[in-house]
């Protein structure tokens, strides 16, 4: 109780319970409105602390799965915040503009990652050379052109499994392809906006920096939890192999010693006896005959 209560209180100092104006809001929002003042809607924080602590708590799950979640977040405050925090937890991210098609048409977004790459490399280990000062100026702008959109999703080779949204307004055309596609979705949902459009939902005012960045930073140390779990769960996998190889290992030269020692008491005992069925070896009396 004491954790949610101070959590309470950091979202309400970072302004996470200011909404839109009465007029922009959304009817579906109802439930998440604590009260209206000077013509502003007031998102109810009790809300937020449950919907944020179970939105943590799946992404964590995700995380500790092995799967990946990418960040979407092009408004321009929230940015910086969210590329940073994707690149903590290393996480896909797009901030700067969603391509159409990033998901749907995800292996044309691939095609265009790779000839980043292959640029790139280019001109880092002096194949480019051979080109002209022109051509090597204009492969170094294409390259800063598509790294600037592609740069967050170099390290996707496949899908996602979830997005974070920061405004799933301003994100709609990402949230309708991961909708197309079955991914799950998480999101910041202010009160202009509808949040049965998410899997899950954070009530929370998704305009300011510091309501993003407290969410994001929250949401992040989930998803770093998972990931430490899982790690956690590796080695303690591999220490048990190893152990069980040991005892294994250890089996078979017992096992091979035992069988040694029988194979030396079997030869040593059958010098002996006669085997059975072999003739009888005749012997020869020396004693003459009585009278001769």
């Amino acid at each position: 109780m004491e954790n949610n209560t101070s959590l309470q209180q950091q979202l309400l100092e970072a302004g996470v319970h200011f909404g839109h104006l009465k007029k922009k809001w959304n009817p579906k929002m109802l439930p998440y409105i604590f009260a209206e003042k000077k013509g502003i809607h007031i998102i109810d924080l009790n809300k937020t602390v449950d919907h944020l602590q179970e939105t943590a708590a799946a992404l964590k799950q995700i995380a500790k799965s092995g799967k990946k979640i990418m960040f979407v977040a092009t408004k321009k405050q929230a940015k910086e915040i969210v590329s940073e925090c994707a690149k903590k937890v290393n996480m896909p991210y797009a901030t700067e503009r969603w391509l159409g098609g990033m998901l749907t048409n995800f292996n044309t977004v691939r095609k265009s990652v790779k000839k980043m790459q292959s640029i790139e490399k280019m001109l880092n280990d002096g194949s480019a050379d051979s080109l002209t000062k022109k051509e090597r100026l204009t492969l170094g702008r294409d390259k800063d052109k598509m790294e600037k959109v592609l740069g967050g999703i170099a390290q996707l080779g496949r899908l996602p499994a979830a997005l974070f949204l920061v405004d799933i307004g301003h994100e709609h055309i990402a949230l309708a392809e991961a909708k197309r596609l079955g991914i799950q979705t998480f999101g910041m949902v202010d009160t202009n906006c509808d949040p049965n459009k998410v899997d899950f939902s954070i009530p929370a005012n998704d305009d300011a920096t510091k309501s993003i960045a407290i969410i994001t930073n929250y949401i992040t140390a989930a998803i770093a939890e998972g990931l430490a779990e899982r790690q956690a769960s590796k080695d303690d996998e591999g220490e048990t192999e190893d152990g069980n190889n040991e005892n294994e290992a250890k089996a078979k030269r017992m096992e091979a010693e035992a069988n040694a020692e029988g194979g030396r008491g079997k030869r040593g005992a059958g010098a002996a006896p006669t085997a059975p069925g072999a003739p009888k070896r005749r012997i020869q009396s020396t004693r003459r005959p009585a009278g001769k």
